[in-house]
């Protein structure tokens, strides 16, 4: 599938936000690399991400509260050639202090992603999802809270940053980290998929991770490392050091720029621009370079 046509079809995805098209990630291969060394096992694929769905919430940030989710779901169904796996970055619900309720949401968040035709999906938990039971819940439901797995000569690595309430990744997690990158070359291909951002963006927002440098520290030796994130439902590129961190846009409503006003409240409805703030964006990856070109594409009303 060529430049082109990726982008005709993800135009189709209107009323869809928070969605990452990712092509070719930093350090993967190209088709001049495959000429080079024949038979490598670095093959193009793309993605879907998704972030910060929070079913459950009702308000006026999102008058389509209950419809966005599956609208998102028939959209990327209709996609011509399906992505080779998908992945949901945190806050799959909206927080509730009650067990049950919490759970008839994460029961009815499953049944509605489980009309995707793509059959290989990840899930990750976001506050919302886990900071009151430590996850409890979440495992129920959805399994592990961090793990990795591997596709196609890349390896990803999900982090939980979200079920300590004090927004730390913990020591045991970083060991676990540290033990998964020992067993790594230096120059494999790394992409890691967490909640929150792994720097301090905004910690007076709990835009942060208490101990996310540490987990930066770990992958620093690596030159090939990109890192996926959700959170603070918007668009936001940032670099520590030589790893780029690229934030999604949510699936019900987006949050203002970080500092630019008192509270962390989301931004109002607006009529005339419906889905302002939601969207999704293609990732286009030059690799010998390993330069992003990233096209935004906003929720159009559909």
């Amino acid at each position: 599938m060529d430049i082109a046509e990726s982008r005709r079809n993800f135009l189709k995805l209107a009323g869809l936000g928070g969605v990452v098209f990712a092509s070719r990630l930093a350090g993967w291969a190209d088709a001049a690399d495959q000429v080079a060394h024949p038979g490598s096992a670095y093959d193009d694929f793309y993605f879907v991400q998704m972030s910060d769905v929070h079913w459950g919430f009702e308000g006026p940030p999102n008058p389509d509260a209950k419809g966005t989710l599956p609208k998102a779901v028939a959209a990327v169904n209709s996609l011509e050639r399906q992505p080779d796996f998908i992945v949901f970055t945190g806050d799959l619900t909206h927080t509730t202090d009650d067990p049950r309720e919490r759970r008839k949401r994460m029961a009815e968040f499953r049944d509605i992603v489980s009309e995707l035709r793509v059959q290989s999906v990840h899930f990750m938990p976001g506050e919302h999802d886990a900071s009151l039971d430590r996850g409890k819940a979440f495992q129920e439901f959805f399994g592990p809270t961090h793990y990795t797995f591997d596709h196609k000569g890349v390896h990803f690595i999900v982090l939980d940053n979200v079920s300590d309430p004090a927004a730390l990744i913990g020591d045991a997690q970083l060991e676990w980290l540290a033990a998964d990158l020992g067993q790594l070359p230096r120059d494999a291909k790394i992409v890691v998929l967490t909640h929150r951002p792994l720097f301090d963006l905004y910690p007076q927002w709990d835009w942060a991770t208490r101990d996310g440098a540490k987990a930066v520290d770990l992958l620093l030796p690596h030159p090939n490392v990109t890192v996926f994130y959700g959170h603070i439902h918007q668009e936001h590129h940032h670099m520590t050091g030589r790893i780029a961190h690229h934030a999604a846009k949510s699936l019900m409503f987006p949050l203002p720029a970080p500092g630019s006003q008192p509270k962390r409240t989301p931004l109002a409805w607006d009529p005339a621009q419906p889905y302002r703030g939601l969207g999704f964006r293609e990732v286009e990856a030059e690799v010998k370079s390993a330069e992003y070109a990233l096209t935004e594409f906003p929720v159009k009303r559909g």
